[in-house]
């Protein structure tokens, strides 16, 4: 999600301990957590709790915090742990979606991108998928194969019934909230015959999408040959045929696209439809996995040229907010997508794989070092909001357009001041909210931690039943509430650095030399 970049500051802060950590000193401490919180215009401050105070009286914590009340209302903006969806209506929706927990699953993506875009009221039931836990009894009652998403639809007489499959919900969800209701409409209607005509021609050319994709990423590549047509174009006389084909079949969707007054598939309305969202849950994830195995990047300069279409879409994407709150980054697909899909194998263009790997995984020296720069060139964060709507009406921020805090623009000439404030206090809010948790969670990194007597999962840093490094916790606890301290520091990027300078002394001061270390490749490990 683009709301990354608030984390962002939150997780090159704990790597910057990494820095220090040879550093760290005996005569534990707690001198230090004051000095630093005295910026946040208050002092002594130790639990937190005070730290969430604290938080909360700044304009995005108040921002936060009226959101996260509207959202439990079944009001507010799109949120990927919403369980309740209103839309304004009164009444007690009688649909129930279950989707997975950590937004991971493109097909519960696709379908909550259509319920936000029609409106559709409806609660909403969080599950683990099983790469990264245990699907309760209960779910299992009702859905015996576990499959997500699944729909729950109780009819008039107290009845309920229960649907699986994506494509079927979807198709369901459009028919049974028709446009004479006041809903958008998903799908070409009956009388359309053209229109389905083409749906079912761009359906099909999604499943030859996927399984090029997937020939491409999950199987090792074939000798290379002459690039055709693209490789041409792109400057390189040689790719796989796996990599041709890819490509060749990505030549196709733009041409669609191309086909239409843009930017969507159908231009009979002006938002996105139900292929659209067919399409943009799987070519996610395709940008991420083909950057990192393969050294391809559909989204650079010379991809726009050669795939202009498919990149106005994307941008078109981008700057709507219902899409970015499900949208996730580069880092979290390549972790999440190898348990759902298999292992990616390396290939393609060796030397820009190699540049994008450590640029995805912070081992470039610069990516998630800080000070971190404004956006990402793999992985653009200002082509739309870079933060919540609330967020960034809150802060004042501008679009490029020269309005505060709106979708459907770009925000790459926003207050590089006003951002970077915003973005801190965003993490210092997400982080105060959880901090025990949080704690627990990135001692799993110390040496006699991550261990699971149960049993594993293939998303190890997801797995619900690894156990932290309990001798870590008090001290992992104490440098992230300093960590929290530095991230509520208000003013300008003088101001900061001065909050960083004060973190660093309260480490040097507060955590024992001989834990120092772990206590940071802890943080490192699984904060990251």
């Amino acid at each position: 999600m683009k709301v990354l970049k608030s984390w962002l500051f939150l997780m090159t802060t704990t790597i910057r301990l990494t820095k220090v950590s040879s550093f760290l000193s005996p005569n534990p401490t707690n001198r230090s957590l004051s000095s630093v919180l005295k910026m946040s215009t208050t002092s002594a401050i130790s639990s937190w709790s005070d730290l969430q105070s604290v938080s909360s009286k700044t304009v995005v914590g108040a921002a936060l915090k009226k959101e996260q009340e509207s959202r439990l209302a079944g009001a507010g903006a799109a949120f990927v742990q919403n369980k309740l969806r209103l839309f304004g209506s009164a009444d007690i929706p009688k649909l129930t979606l279950y989707r997975d927990h950590a937004g991971w699953c493109p097909y519960c993506q696709k379908t909550m991108l259509l319920i936000e875009e029609k409106r559709i009221p409806i609660n909403i039931e969080l599950v683990p998928m099983r790469s990264y836990g245990d699907k309760s009894e209960s779910f299992l009652k009702i859905v015996p194969s576990g499959l997500l998403p699944a729909l729950v639809v109780e009819t008039s007489d107290g009845r309920k019934q229960t649907i699986t499959e994506s494509q079927v919900i979807m198709e369901l969800l459009d028919q049974w909230h028709p446009v004479e209701d006041g809903y958008k409409q998903m799908l070409p209607s009956n009388e359309d015959i053209e229109g389905q005509k083409r749906y079912n021609q761009l359906a099909n050319l999604e499943r030859e999408l996927f399984s090029w994709w997937c020939n491409l990423i999950f199987r090792p590549e074939g000798p290379m040959s002459s690039g055709g047509m693209i490789g041409k174009l792109m400057g390189s006389s040689e790719m796989s045929g796996a990599m041709q084909g890819f490509l060749d079949c990505l030549e196709k969707v733009d041409n669609a696209l191309a086909s239409t007054s843009g930017p969507w598939f159908y231009d009979t309305a002006d938002h996105p439809t139900m292929i659209d969202f067919v399409y943009v849950s799987h070519v996610e994830r395709m940008l991420a996995s083909c950057a990192f195995w393969k050294g391809l990047d559909l989204r650079s300069a010379e991809y726009k040229r050669q795939l202009p279409a498919l990149n106005k879409w994307l941008d078109a994407f981008e700057k709507r907010e219902c899409y970015l709150a499900f949208k996730s980054d580069y880092y979290t697909h390549v972790r999440d997508i190898p348990p759902q899909y298999g292992p990616g194998y390396d290939g393609g263009f060796e030397e820009n794989r190699k540049k994008y790997q450590a640029s995805i995984t912070g081992k470039d020296n610069k990516s998630w070092d800080l000070p971190l720069s404004f956006d990402d060139p793999l992985q653009p964060l200002l082509k739309g909001p870079p933060l919540p709507l609330c967020v960034l009406k809150a802060s004042g921020i501008k679009g490029d357009n020269g309005e505060v805090g709106v979708e459907g623009t770009t925000y790459e000439n926003a207050d590089p001041g006003k951002l970077a404030e915003a973005c801190r206090h965003m993490a210092a809010w997400k982080l105060a909210a959880n901090g025990d948790n949080v704690s627990k969670f990135a001692a799993r990194g110390g040496p006699d931690g991550a261990k699971n007597p149960r049993k594993r999962f293939g998303a190890e840093l997801a797995d619900p039943y690894a156990q932290p490094d309990t001798a870590l916790i008090p001290l992992v606890d104490m440098a992230l509430k300093l960590v929290c301290g530095a991230l509520l520091a208000k003013g300008g990027n003088t101001e900061h650095q001065a909050a960083l300078t004060e973190m660093k002394t309260g480490l040097e001061e507060s955590i024992d030399n001989n834990k120092g270390r772990n206590v940071a490749s802890g943080k490192y490990c699984f904060i990251s």
